[in-house]
C-alpha cells in the first residue's frame, strides 16, 4: 500500500455476530434457529431416544421468519446449532409511497427510507394492506421492524392515535 492511499472500511456494525451457538437439546418450541442459512422460528421439536450409536436426535420443524417457508432439520441433541440474533425496533410511520417504500422515524428522531411494505406471505400481504388502509385513513401508526442475519422486515403495526376521530 502506498503512502497516499487511504484504507476504507465499508462495514459500520459493532462486530456483533449474526448468530450464536446453542446446544440443540436446549432449543424449544417458539425458539429460533438457523436452518439452511435462514433464520427460522421453531414450530415443533421432537427428540428421539439414544440409539445404537449413542446420540439422542432432535428433529426440528421451523418456519422462516421472513418468507414463511417451512424447513426441517435433524441434529444430535448434544451438538450445537446456530441461533440467529434477532432484534426488534419500533418506528413511527412518516410516509408510505406509491412504490411501497415506508418512511420511518425512531424515538431519537432519526429517519430511514430503506424498507418496503412486507410481501411474500399471506400474513405479510395482509399486514401491507392494513398499513395502506390505516395510512389512507390518516391514522398515526407505529411499526415493529424485525432484523435478523442482515434481513429486515416490518413485522407488526399498531395505531397510536386516530387523527380522523
Amino acid at each position: 500500500m502506498s503512502d497516499h492511499e487511504v484504507e476504507t472500511f465499508e462495514s459500520a456494525d459493532a462486530g456483533a455476530s449474526l448468530t450464536y451457538p446453542q446446544q440443540a437439546g436446549t432449543v424449544r418450541k417458539n425458539g429460533y434457529l438457523v436452518i439452511s442459512g435462514r433464520p427460522c422460528k421453531v414450530v415443533d421439536v421432537s427428540t428421539s431416544k439414544t440409539g445404537k450409536h449413542g446420540h439422542a436426535k432432535c428433529n426440528f420443524v421451523a418456519i422462516d421468519i421472513f418468507t414463511g417457508k417451512k424447513y426441517e432439520e435433524m441434529t444430535p441433541s448434544s451438538h450445537n446449532v446456530d441461533v440467529p440474533n434477532i432484534s426488534r425496533k419500533e418506528y413511527t410511520v412518516i410516509d408510505i409511497t406509491d412504490e411501497g417504500i415506508i418512511s420511518l422515524m425512531d424515538e431519537s428522531g432519526n429517519t430511514r427510507d430503506d424498507l418496503f411494505l412486507p410481501t411474500g406471505t399471506d400474513e405479510a400481504d395482509k399486514l401491507a394492506d392494513t398499513l395502506k388502509t390505516h395510512w389512507a385513513d390518516q391514522k398515526e401508526m407505529a411499526v415493529t421492524v424485525v432484523k435478523a442475519m442482515g434481513d429486515e422486515m416490518v413485522a407488526s403495526v399498531k395505531v397510536i392515535n386516530d387523527k380522523a376521530a
